[in-house]
């Protein structure tokens, strides 16, 4: 997650406090400053849209097997003695799960902050007052696009109406919330679009997910943007930071490419800046999956991102996650651990290593099933990462 508000304009905010600050790249096991990972649980695979790019491959049924209410406060019981400062709670659809607010109370109660990650559909009035009282720390909705061109992306009709009606709930509620979208060629040229939304609504924070070839997005390979459109894309979000200051936060997702692009723009766009700039990308280091983020499914199994779910670490059910974790005995949890020497190709020669880590493994494996080659969604040229 690149805070391009933070290094362009100079903010701060919660996750900022987490990302930039000394150590951070170097911890083995967990973010800086003796805290653990932040964790991200889908707490359902139950979903009421059929996502084109859904990791999950979620659905409008019941699955079995999924954490009960008491499992819940369990493994939120490790997550708080493991100081995980952050529990992102997901889906599916989060707010189909009937005890979900009985989970964040119990969250709370533990001192881990807890944010919410969903569609916004089922996000009323009565909702959002809820989760303001019961201090979510942020809920984050998801827009890929502008009326039908969202509901093309979500599968179901009328989905882009609910959401922005959930997202008017939130803010009418004074609950923190933003936007989460992700870029495909289906959604590309409506940017602009999105930032006079976030203008218009005054949504204070947005974040740009770059695609990710997992669950139902490992057919989307032919549909991500080209290399030269994020170059575009970068470039506009950028502009906009600028543009926009502290009224509104605005971040990047999934491809660490992006931090050296926006380290390289500064050069020639913002010389001032630029030192600092790179010394607050290389505090932070770029992917840490498996080490500063990790993923706990709806039936319990720990994976290293949520994009990586077909390998599996280990299970809360029968061990605790602080224990997964930690347990470098796994060849890929090791290897996350201390990944540079086993990275291959364009990844292994780039001299921006110790600020992107590797980029994204899921999308290295989906096209090319290896799980340590180049991330195929490196958008920087030869001369640019010094070949």
């Amino acid at each position: 997650m690149l805070g391009v508000t933070k290094l362009l304009c100079g903010t701060e905010n919660y996750g900022d406090k987490l990302r930039y600050v000394p150590g951070a790249g170097k911890q083995k096991h967990g973010v800086s400053n003796g805290y653990g990972p932040v964790v991200a649980w889908n707490c359902t695979r139950t979903c009421n849209l059929k996502c084109m790019h859904c990791y999950s491959q979620s659905e409008n049924k019941k699955y079995d097997g999924e954490l009960t209410t008491d499992e819940a406060k369990k493994l939120i019981d490790d997550l708080s003695d493991f100081k995980v400062p952050v529990i992102l709670i997901s889906g599916g659809e989060p707010l189909v799960r009937e005890d979900l607010l009985e989970i964040i109370r119990y969250t709370n109660t533990r001192s881990i902050r807890c944010t919410i990650s969903t569609n916004g559909t089922l996000i009323d009035r009565e909702h959002a007052k809820k989760f303001k009282q019961l201090g979510v720390g942020y809920i984050g909705i998801s827009l890929d696009g502008i009326g039908r061109s969202h509901d093309a992306f979500r599968g179901v009709s009328g989905s882009f109406d609910n959401a922005l009606k959930g997202i008017r709930n939130c803010i009418e509620a004074e609950q923190k919330v933003g936007l989460r979208f992700t870029i495909s060629k289906y959604n590309y040229k409506y940017l602009d679009d999105i930032f006079y939304l976030i203008k218009e609504e005054k949504i204070p924070r947005v974040c740009f997910y770059h695609l990710v070839y997992s669950g139902r997005g490992t057919d989307m390979v032919n549909d991500d943007i080209t290399h030269d459109e994020t170059r575009s894309a970068l470039d506009l979000i950028m502009n906009k930071a600028i543009e926009l200051g502290s009224s509104t936060e605005i971040l990047t997702v999934d491809n660490h490419s992006d931090a050296v692009y926006l380290y390289l723009q500064s050069l020639k766009k913002y010389p001032l800046l630029s030192d600092k700039i790179l010394s607050q990308l290389k505090m932070n280091g770029g992917n840490r999956s498996g080490i500063a983020f990790g993923n706990i499914d709806s039936e319990g199994y720990v994976h290293p991102d949520q994009f990586t779910q077909q390998h599996i670490l280990g299970n809360v059910k029968e061990r605790t996650f602080s224990e997964i974790w930690k347990d470098e005995s796994n060849d890929l949890m090791s290897g996350l651990k201390e990944r540079k020497p086993l990275l291959k190709g364009r990844c292994s020669l780039c001299k921006w290593i110790d600020i992107c880590n590797g980029n994204f493994r899921a999308r290295a494996e989906a096209v090319t099933g290896d799980f340590w080659a180049s991330d195929p969604a490196c958008y920087l040229n030869d001369e640019e990462i010094g070949i």
